[in-house]
């Protein structure tokens, strides 16, 4: 017998413009000419080492990847995130969940972040409306489209919108693919059921994205670059809204798992960086690396020379690189993605920084080399 669940329809959910944020994105955001603070001579010779790399990537036409986690988002970092997507340094972009929902949130009102001690104190934390009921059709609608968890947002955000399909002929389309296409049919049914359950009508539903031009997601599905989203179950907010379907995330999220291996497949001579991210880079990069070596594997080569920056604030002296996995007696051998990412073949440094001076350091140096 199924154990008891939450029933979320009882819930009290409020408007995302009655809630506080802390953190404004036309205020807020950083510019990419912004000067970083100063790096020391050792950090900045590993990040002049890193810019050539991707130099030598694009030069190759190898992959750029730039994995991280959602306060690169909240720190405003999008104008740098877009540039290089723009200027053809990065060739896939990937966060979690909330990282996600931070760059939806300000496309859409301009502001993010609310007060999590205070809300959940208040039974709110979460519970809001426009965020719950907008990412999580998009992800259904989404997984309809056969559309990644991230794609299917920044779709959203770019065209300030979504397609809703007639019931009607979902279900049609689910007879006709039931056999030969059981997974469309099955998502035809799921969005179908979400039509009806909230009463949407078909059509074009216009949702205005005022603030679209700071979307890192938006701004990477015009461009036709890879945006992947990487969530865990149960981890975000928009888990608390009664939209939330369970099936459509995982076939939104299994799509950008594929696409991010996708991309590690093509990461012989190209460069992997990833900022601020302690769990979910460094989980789905060792997937990603293993499946992309057997196949090179099979076919008689292998994935050798990739280089990998991990950057984060933790403190850490131990060059890896160079010394391979510290004792457990030193500090630095409880760095678990650091202990990861070493694992994992290529060439690996890690950088003790903030991602705001990173990213604009080394979006500048790139500019200037």
């Amino acid at each position: 017998m199924p154990y008891p669940k939450f029933d979320r329809t009882g819930l009290d959910i409020k408007k995302l413009s009655e809630r506080k944020n802390k953190v404004y994105i036309e205020k807020d955001h950083i510019p990419e000419n912004h000067s970083p603070h100063p790096f020391s001579e050792q950090a900045g010779s590993l990040i002049d080492r890193t810019v050539k790399r991707v130099q030598q990537a694009k030069a190759e036409n190898r992959s750029c990847m730039l994995t991280f986690g959602a306060h690169t988002i909240k720190n405003g970092m999008a104008p740098t995130l877009i540039a290089l997507m723009r200027e053809g340094w990065v060739t896939h972009l990937a966060t979690n969940g909330a990282g996600i929902i931070h760059d939806w949130e300000f496309a859409f009102q301009g502001k993010s972040s609310e007060d999590v001690r205070e809300n959940v104190y208040l039974g709110q934390f979460g519970i809001w409306d426009d965020t719950g009921f907008y990412i999580n059709l998009a992800i259904v609608v989404g997984a309809y489209e056969g559309l990644g968890y991230g794609e299917a947002v920044g779709k959203m955000i770019h065209l300030e919108g979504l397609q809703i399909p007639e019931p009607s002929l979902l279900y049609e389309l689910a007879k006709e693919k039931m056999e030969s296409e059981p997974e469309m049919a099955a998502a035809a049914i799921d969005l179908a059921g979400v039509i009806k359950k909230f009463n949407l009508t078909p059509g074009f539903m216009k949702i205005p994205h005022p603030y679209k031009k700071y979307s890192v997601q938006g701004n990477a599905y015009a461009l036709k670059i890879p945006f992947t989203g990487h969530p865990m179950f149960g981890h975000d907010i928009i888990y608390n809204h009664p939209m939330n379907h369970g099936a459509a995330i995982g076939r939104t999220a299994l799509n950008d798992f594929l696409s991010f291996a996708k991309s590690v497949s093509n990461l012989g001579n190209g460069v992997y960086m990833s900022v601020g991210s302690a769990v979910m880079s460094p989980m789905i990069f060792e997937k990603s690396l293993s499946m992309s070596q057997n196949v090179e594997i099979k076919n008689g080569s292998h994935i050798d020379n990739h280089y990998m920056l991990i950057v984060d604030l933790a403190e850490s002296d131990w060059d890896w690189d160079k010394d391979g996995e510290p004792p457990m007696d030193n500090p630095a051998y409880y760095l678990r993605y650091c202990k990861t990412f070493n694992r994992m073949g290529g060439e690996m440094h890690y950088l003790t920084a903030d991602n705001r001076d990173f990213l604009l350091a080394l979006y500048q140096k790139l500019q200037s080399n």
